[in-house]
């Protein structure tokens, strides 16, 4: 079966959308293809299961190794638990799709995107997006799109379409912008410090791009016969929701402007006034109307008083411009930042508070082995700085059972984590592994602007000689017909009630990381851009505060920090250095106490908490890789004696030999006759064979310590030793 095939040309690039040919039995499929990636998207819906009051939709992204002609590493030699890389794209599958199905649907609705095969010029995920809006619209589900996606680079001053891995590594910018005909829905970005305008314009570059692929959908759509359809929502008693609306609204209104009240305060108060409604209602007549709604359907009042309490707020910040705390719209909540706020057996920590939210964050330094392995499709094989987002139930004030971590802490987690790389010191002068903690020890909204805010501080507490300080804000919208309102530093009732989530991390220089969800179809990008620049000042204003934590990196490392020195071989000599079967790199390492490691490309680290046996083991093997020339003079030492000569170190772990003939102007019978072991000569290369050979000479070279063309080696620490 051949199906349908749809193709779309971008900068040379042909994207391929093959339909009713693979999948048969998944309510729709699409086999979505650029160079020689392929992803196979499929959507499926089911039946909705009882008493579920939000959709159930499950977006899976799936790899598989052999798409890259790879056989997995596990003990299993099966793919197994999603790494990382798998889970975020499943959530940036999910993020653009999510606002785009009707509020009404119940319905269990799963899309799952698999990697077939792996272009390293072509990323998967931006193709796999696409390709779920493709599938769920021919699977004839109810839903706004079409979507599409796309990603933009940066290469110099020129914007990029659908960059390699290559060049994403290379550019400045990182950017996938997914969008509908009603405008953007979901942004996710790294950038180098890039400006405010130049990132709305990459959105916008990238939103131009996008309404080829929606055209490209309708097109298939119009082809296969397949109709987009949008049924009218179910009816909804709305006697529970007038009732609520004539008795509620006054009480709930005083509430939200009370703006003296704790968050505490405020939400015990809106409690008691559901629990006295309640019983209000329970209280009327058996033939009462509202209490015969509230019998039927008992979830009923709860998720009327809901929407009653969003629809005052946000009329609140419409009309009157007031949030719930007393805040202006541009307004930052009150922020407290500690650093060293743990003994220094941790390398680096902060408390960094903005309002109720509360993050403690940890920095630890490791040396090169401590990197972290992706067994993944990515051609980037390891990561040396990791974030990790840890939020535990009491931050909330919850119980619930404490597992391994979610799709929404790993999320999290790598925002965090790609805002803070653009400023993290170059490997060749501080090679350590970096991984920061962050434990939100108290939520009401930004904890991931939070945990970029305390890792900054973490790192600097810890001595990491950042390029610059990153800070974070969260900005919300609220959007009533042509009305919207921008909010800056959006608290936790604001983002659960609000139309927009929007991350913004930078430096005082530029933004280093975006991140943008949406619960609408779309945003124009002049809001979008006003979103970005309204996030300027507030980011400045937080710096300003975490600066008075500490103001630079600290200039000393913790004494538990491992001491690291770097420097760099000729790749051919790496052999000379770990010797056969690890002999001679293994004898450096005991005879020193020290952790040694030899990247491919000839960069050596040596660890140690011990600077004096680090610049030891550094002179060890600078010895055996230095390249030695005839007529070079040395002083050395006597190491071995043999019946034709002598041997003498002439530089760490590499020596020559003395024949007998050279060992004076006359002839010598005994070698022992001239010098013994332990002996401190001074010897020039008289050849070096054509085996690498180093025959010396006494002949004709003073010993009275003078002469000597010995360079001692200049030890190049990338961290303070003490």
């Amino acid at each position: 079966m051949q199906g349908q095939t749809k193709s779309v040309s971008f900068d040379g690039r042909e994207i391929k959308l093959t339909t009713g040919r693979f999948a048969p039995q998944a309510g729709g499929s699409v086999m979505i293809e650029c160079g020689d990636t392929s992803v196979l998207v499929t959507a499926t819906r089911s039946t909705g299961r009882e008493g579920v009051d939000f959709l159930p939709l499950m977006c899976e992204y799936e790899e598989r190794l052999y798409a890259a002609g790879r056989i997995p590493g596990s003990f299993m030699r099966r793919e197994g638990r999603p790494p990382e890389r798998a889970t975020l794209i499943s959530r940036l599958i999910d993020r653009p799709m999510r606002p785009l199905f009707p509020g009404w649907m119940r319905d269990d609705i799963q899309i799952v995107a698999t990697c077939l095969s792996l272009d390293e010029r072509v990323p998967a995920d931006v193709l796999a997006v696409t390709g779920a809006s493709m599938a769920t619209l021919m699977a004839g589900i109810p839903f706004q799109g079409p979507m599409a996606a796309v990603r933009v680079g940066l290469l110099g001053d020129d914007f990029v379409l659908n960059p390699s891995y290559r060049e994403i590594e290379r550019g400045d910018l990182d950017l996938v912008v997914a969008g509908t005909p009603d405008g953007v829905v979901m942004v996710e970005a790294g950038a180098n410090q890039l400006s405010e305008q130049d990132v709305i314009e990459a959105i916008d570059f990238g939103y131009e791009a996008i309404t080829e692929l929606i055209n490209a959908q309708k097109e298939v759509l119009k082809e296969t016969g397949v109709k987009q359809e949008m049924p009218e929502p179910p009816q909804i008693d709305d006697t529970i929701s007038n009732y609520l609306d004539k008795n509620c609204t006054k009480s709930i209104s005083e509430v939200l402007k009370d703006f003296k009240q704790t968050k505490e305060e405020r939400d015990n108060k809106i409690e008691e006034i559901k629990i006295n409604i309640t019983s209000k209602i329970e209280g009327l007549k058996d033939d009462n109307s509202v209490k015969k709604s509230l019998t039927l359907n008992n979830k009923l009042l709860e998720t009327s008083y809901k929407a009653l309490t969003k629809k005052l707020m946000r009329e609140q910040i419409i009309n009157e411009g007031k949030r719930v705390d007393g805040r202006e719209l541009n307004e930052v909540r009150p922020i407290d930042a500690d650093a060293a706020v743990l003994p220094n057996r941790v390398h680096g920590s902060a408390l960094f508070q903005r309002g109720l939210t509360q993050v403690l964050s940890t920095a630890t330094l490791g040396t090169p082995s401590d990197a972290q392995e992706m067994d993944d499709l990515n051609p980037n094989t390891d990561k040396t700085y990791i974030h990790h987002y840890n939020f535990p139930p009491y931050s909330v004030g919850e119980t619930r059972p404490m597992r391994t971590p979610g799709r929404r802490e790993i999320g999290h987690g790598a925002l965090a984590e790609r805002a803070l790389i653009p400023v993290l010191p170059a490997k060749d002068t501080f090679p350590y592994v970096l991984r920061v903690v962050s434990e939100v020890l108290s939520s009401n909204g930004s904890t991931s602007m939070a945990s970029v805010c305390g890792s900054t501080l973490a790192l600097m507490d810890a001595g990491v000689p950042l390029k610059a300080p990153v800070g974070g804000a969260a900005m919300g919208l609220i959007k009533e017909g042509k009305e919207v309102r921008i909010l800056t530093d959006i608290q936790g009732i604001e983002d659960f009630l609000g139309d927009m989530d929007f991350k913004v991390a930078g430096t005082e220089k530029g933004i280093t990381a975006l991140q943008m969800d949406m619960k609408i179809t779309g945003l124009p990008i002049e809001t979008i851009g006003e979103a970005i620049n309204q996030a300027l000042p507030a980011r400045t204003h937080i710096l300003g505060k975490m600066l008075e934590a500490i103001e630079t990196p600290k200039d000393n490392l913790s004494p538990h920090a491992p001491r690291l020195l770097s420097f760099r071989i000729d790749p051919e000599l790496i052999g000379t250095v770990i010797g056969p079967g690890g002999r001679t790199i293994k004898g450096i390492t005991e005879r020193t106490n020290t952790k040694i490691d030899i990247e491919d490309g000839g960069i050596v680290t040596i660890a140690s908490h011990d600077g004096a046996a680090a610049e030891e083991a550094q002179r060890i093997i600078e010895g055996l890789t230095r390249k030695v020339h005839e007529g070079e003079i040395f002083p050395g030492s006597i190491t071995r004696i043999i019946p034709i000569g002598a041997f003498v170190e002439i530089l760490p772990g590499k020596e020559g030999m003395i024949h007998i003939s050279q060992l004076s102007e006359a002839r010598v019978e005994k070698v022992e006759d001239v010098v013994k072991v332990g002996d401190q000569v001074t010897v020039r290369v008289r050849e070096i064979d054509n085996r690498g050979r180093i025959n010396l000479t006494l002949r004709g070279v003073p010993q009275n310590g003078g002469m000597t063309n010995y360079p001692e080696p200049t030890p190049t620490p990338v961290a303070p030793l003490t």
